[in-house]
């Protein structure tokens, strides 16, 4: 291609960058106009029906051959940094940094947001309750390992909401700091990788010790420092500890993925795919587990999940863990719930938000 043609194509790319960074500051000045027009009605700052609602009206009009992940990308980013034009908004994650969940935040929340790692689920809920934080992200099943059971016993006694979900793909990496598998004495993650990794490390690596650690970034930053230990952790996390990958991609199900709730104060509005989330315990009658399903079968309700939990307060008896397919304000879902709570010791709702598609790290 000629000089001339080469300058005049990059003059265009230069133009239309000027003309996006027009755009970008006319849209931010709607952005402010609506944070004026919030002020004094106590209207929700964060909407993720509407957020969701953009990615999915974008990415339907998208011609190409731009690709519709990055268009969703770049407009989360956009959309952060308006958020926090309008309020600097805080969010708690059980850290450290690098870890899945602060993955899982920053894919939620964007950049721009102000990402606060905390020590434990319980953290996490304490600093939303006190308004230290306007909201927490924490995890709650994986697909492999199933549910994170510290973050359901924590909806027990918080009066705190599930605004939205997030589905994270999950991919482990073996990480050293000399990348040589031969130098490797010993592994260390947290359990739930290492369980996610069982079959891998059985074939590969059965007589290396594995030891427990808080997170997968603590595992990173203490195979960075001894060049015995190896560490199963994210990709972020090799960056961020200067790490080799020693193997690539070594959990057993390559469809791993993990779900992480987003809590908060207030429920969020109807976006018309939503999922409502319940707990309860039930009377100790025959045919109870019938009775218990009966309302959402008889109004075709499809049940998303269920789990259950023993109630630490007394031997053999459980706490049901349900999620539906609908809004809280949906007539058929609050009838359902209604007629359920009648063979119910307690029952509480923990929160309609939208359904999230799965996307993955990139890793």
């Amino acid at each position: 291609m000629a000089t001339n043609d080469l300058k005049k194509l990059r003059d265009q790319i230069d133009s239309i960058d000027s003309q996006l960074l027009e755009l970008l500051n006319r849209r931010a000045e709607v952005v402010i106009s609506v944070g004026k027009a919030k002020e004094g009605n106590d209207e929700v700052f964060y909407v993720p029906s509407r957020e969701k609602a953009i990615y999915e009206r974008l990415t339907a009009q998208n011609p190409g051959p731009f690709p519709n992940a990055a268009v969703t990308k770049i407009f989360r980013e956009i959309i952060s940094a308006s958020l926090n034009m309008e309020l600097p908004m805080r969010v708690a994650f059980l850290g450290p940094q690098s870890t899945f969940t602060h993955m899982a935040a920053m894919q939620q929340f964007g950049l721009s947001a102000q990402l606060v790692p905390l020590k434990s689920i319980p953290s996490v809920f304490e600093e939303v309750e006190r308004d230290r934080a306007h909201y927490g992200v924490v995890p709650v099943e994986n697909s492999t390992e199933g549910a994170v059971n510290h973050t359901l016993d924590m909806f027990i006694g918080s009066e705190l909401q599930i605004i939205a979900e997030i589905m994270l793909e999950i991919s482990h990496h073996l990480l050293s700091k000399t990348g040589n598998i031969e130098k490797i004495g010993k592994i260390v993650s947290h359990p739930q990788p290492l369980a996610q990794c069982r079959h891998w490390l059985e074939a590969n690596m059965p007589d290396v010790p594995q030891v427990d650690v808080s997170s997968t970034a603590a595992a990173a930053q203490l195979a960075a420092e001894d060049e015995s230990a190896a560490a199963i952790a994210s990709q972020a996390a090799a960056v961020q500890y200067g790490l080799q990958v020693v193997k690539a991609r070594i959990e057993d199900n390559p469809n791993n993925f993990t779900r992480f709730l987003v809590v908060g104060k207030k429920t969020p509005e109807r976006s018309g795919q939503d999922k409502t989330s319940i707990m309860f315990s039930v009377k100790d009658q025959p045919g109870i587990l019938y009775r218990m399903l009966e309302p959402f079968s008889k109004r075709q309700i499809n049940l998303a999940k269920i789990e259950s939990r023993p109630m630490k307060q007394k031997a053999w008896e459980y706490i049901f863990f349900l999620d539906l397919v609908g809004h809280i304000e949906d007539s058929a879902i609050a009838e359902a719930i209604e007629e359920l709570r009648g063979h119910c010791h307690f029952l509480k709702i923990l929160g309609s938000y939208p359904i999230f598609r799965q996307e993955k790290t990139g890793e």
